[in-house]
């Protein structure tokens, strides 16, 4: 089994100077601004069918 994808870069400062957490599965923190977070995957998107509406308003 491959492993896991690693964040490329903190989502609150942009900076790559990242290294996991303590506090368990995807928990990343960031040196450069000093916080801490936790990446989730949530599961695969189901595809759009045609002739749904994508819920935006027509004008």
């Amino acid at each position: 089994m491959s492993e896991r994808a690693a964040p490329f870069f903190c989502p609150y400062c942009g900076d790559e100077d990242l290294r996991p957490n303590e506090q368990g599965h995807g928990a990343w923190e960031c040196a450069a601004c000093s916080r801490a977070f936790q990446l989730k995957f949530l599961g695969l998107l189901a595809p759009a069918t045609s002739g749904e509406s994508t819920g935006g308003e027509e004008i």
